[in-house]
Parts: C-alpha cells; structure tokens; sequence
C-alpha cells in the first residue's frame, strides 16, 4: 500500500487489515506509517515512489510475509500553480519542475509500483477463479473536472485514469485486475483542524450534490476493499465523489 501512513491510505489499510491482509504499509512518513503498521500487525517500509529500488524492497518485503496478490498506489501529491503568469513574462509561466515532480510522483510512481508489485503476482498459484492478483489506483475527480490551477495535478491523475484500461487488459493474461478510484471531496488532514477549519469543510460541502459534506475516508476506504474483493470488477474507473462536478474555481 503506497501512501498508506495516513488520510485515504491509513482507512484503507486498516479495513484490509481486518478482512485478515497482512498488510505493508509503503510510504516516506516514517513515524505515522510504522506506528499504524504496529496497530494493524502490518510492517513500515520507507517508499520514495520515484525510487524504483525503494519500491522493490516494498514488494519483496511483501512476499515474504506470503504471496502478494494486492496493490493499492495511494501515494501523491497536490499542485496549485496558473499556467501563465500575469506579467506576459516566461518566468512567470507555471514551474516546469513542479509540474514534471508531480507527474513523477503521481503518475510515473504509480505505474512503477504497478510494474513491479504486478511482476510479483504473476509469479502467484491461481485462485480457483484464476486470479492471482488485484491493483487497485487513486486518481480523483479532478482527472475529469480539474479547476485553474490543478494543471499539474489533474495531469497526473488523468494519466492514472487513462492507464487504467490498457494495463487492466495488458495484464488480463496473468489474471491481475486493474481497477482505479476516483475520490471527489474527502474530509482528510490537509484541510488543518479547529473551528476555522472545519467551517471551510462545511462550505466546501455545500457544492456537493448530496449529501452536503465531505466524504469519510472510510467511505472511500471502502470502494477499494470492494474493488478488491469482487472479482467481476476489473477495467473500471469509479467516482467516489457524493455526484459533485467541480467549478471551474
């Protein structure tokens, strides 16, 4: 589990956990990500998604407490950054950099762990149903409805959106799945804590379709569990959102 120290990840690590997964808890965040490995009996391993070596330690760590047969890619980040400046000058244009270090992380970092945890799975004994494993993406509704400034961003989670097809077919014939969800509005810790925090969720919960509020990270958690889980789910990108489309600011 990619990201999964806290917010989105934390949620679904603990309800794999206890449908009886012995989870490996794969993220930077050191302290959080070991002591919610020691809750769930799971085990820490320090990730860098842009690591490829850091993610193979992930997935062999993995297979040696059995045979590995589920991914979940939670890691990322978010970017806010207009496309051009004010001024009319190129300095003023968007940050390459930030834009290239958000597709690494949230889109090159997912297909890596895929490549690699999916290698791992092939090597599994089928299920009675043939399967041998289940890869599970968090992109967002930003993929489809991106606002100004999420260029970077809805970038990224667009490309895991697109990927999710070919590869669900690609690795069809070793009998992986290759599902991906798409959060909308989740009540997670970047949105701070306190009274002025939680008035802006309650805003920002208002142009929810309904109902109006943020989504619980277990809401989530548990569209994942369940695409793991029903092995006629495949190929599929599913909107966890409360029916919100995203303004354009």
């Amino acid at each position: 589990m990619t990201g999964g120290a806290s917010g989105i990840g934390a949620a679904v690590v603990r309800q794999l956990a206890a449908k009886g997964a012995k989870v490996v808890i794969a993220d930077l965040n050191a302290d959080k990500g070991a002591e919610l490995a020691k809750e769930v009996g799971g085990e820490f391993v320090p990730v860098d998604v842009t690591d490829t070596s850091s993610i193979e330690a992930a997935v062999n760590a993995a297979g040696e407490l059995g045979p590995l047969r589920v991914l979940v890619n939670s890691a990322g980040i978010g970017s806010a950054q207009r496309t051009i400046g004010r001024d009319g000058e190129f300095a003023s244009a968007h940050n390459l950099d930030v834009y290239k270090k958000v597709i690494a992380i949230n889109l090159v970092g997912t297909f890596d762990a895929i490549r690699l945890a999916a290698t791992a799975m092939s090597r599994n004994e089928a299920a009675a149903s043939g399967e041998k494993g289940a890869i599970v993406n968090m992109a967002s509704v930003a993929a489809f409805d991106g606002q100004i400034g999420q260029a970077a961003y809805s970038s990224s989670k667009g490309g895991v959106v697109g990927m999710t097809l070919p590869v669900a077919r690609d690795l069809a014939a070793a009998g992986i799945r290759v599902n991906t969800v798409a959060p909308g509005l989740i009540d997670t810790p970047i949105y701070g804590e306190g009274e002025a925090s939680e008035a802006f969720k309650a805003k920002l919960g208002e142009s929810v379709l309904f109902p109006h509020r943020l989504g619980e990270p277990d809401e989530l958690a548990s569209m994942v569990v369940e695409l793991v889980t029903n092995s006629y789910m495949n190929a599929e990108v599913v909107r966890v959102d409360g029916g919100i489309r995203m303004p354009p600011k």
